[in-house]
């Protein structure tokens, strides 16, 4: 990957980040603040709805920008089976960069939209936390991995069957740590709040994410047998 491709994916990822924090709260103000449906069971629908669009719409940005994104655990999850300068891009740039974007969006929102709150919070204690932020992403990069196999399928259905189930462990969570499953975006929120750097924060949204990651790829790895097209390629790569 060259020096250009790499800063712009780098940027790229900045942008997004910072979009994603954005698109949230968009939705949130539009459905609680304009509509007065917060507390409705169709206003909850009607943001199932919007959040699902704007999955999809996020995902046609990662296919355009060819690989951006705004959640750390998307890309480290296949970093860890790249080779080691891929790790390094991914660690020393690209998530920091998501970070980044993400803390700057917060920022923005905050004092646009002072009445939006300081985002999710851990509800429950750090144990309870950190394993249910652990069994989520667990859940959801098992999912990804499956849907990234290079196994037929439209980009609509893979992208819908990963937007619902985002959205469905989201739910699951959301009274306990916020479901967020985005280490990026929670500390956007944690710095806006000033308690980025607590024991809790980090347990609960970094090391359980990033250790469950772990877990996921190498689960899915001795369970999944990868596929003839795979098995080609790593060939073919090795013998380049």
């Amino acid at each position: 990957m060259g020096g250009g491709v790499t800063g712009r994916l780098i940027i790229s990822d900045f942008v997004i980040a910072f979009m994603w924090v954005w698109s949230g709260a968009l939705i949130k103000m539009f459905v609680n603040g304009v509509l007065r449906m917060g507390h409705e069971p169709s206003g909850e629908v009607l943001k199932s709805t919007l959040s699902i669009i704007n999955m999809f719409f996020f995902a046609f940005l990662g296919k355009i920008s060819k690989g951006a994104a705004y959640n750390p655990l998307t890309i480290f999850s296949s970093a860890i089976s790249g080779d080691f300068s891929q790790f390094l891009l991914t660690v020393g740039a690209r998530i920091p960069a998501q970070v980044i974007g993400s803390i700057t969006g917060v920022k923005l929102v905050i004092q646009t939209f002072p009445e939006i709150g300081f985002g999710p919070r851990l509800n429950v204690d750090i144990h309870r936390g950190a394993l249910t932020e652990g069994l989520l992403t667990f859940a959801i990069v098992t999912i990804s991995l499956g849907l990234a196999r290079k196994i037929p399928g439209s980009f609509f259905m893979k992208t819908w069957i990963s937007s619902v189930s985002k959205l469905t462990l989201h739910i699951l969570g959301s009274d306990l740590t916020g479901g967020v499953m985005n280490p990026a975006s929670v500390m956007g929120w944690a710095y806006a709040r000033g308690d980025h750097i607590t024991k809790e924060h980090i347990l609960v949204y970094w090391l359980a994410p990033v250790e469950a990651t772990l877990l996921a790829v190498w689960t899915f790895k001795l369970l999944v047998r990868p596929t003839t097209q795979e098995r080609k390629e790593n060939l073919k790569g090795k013998s380049d």
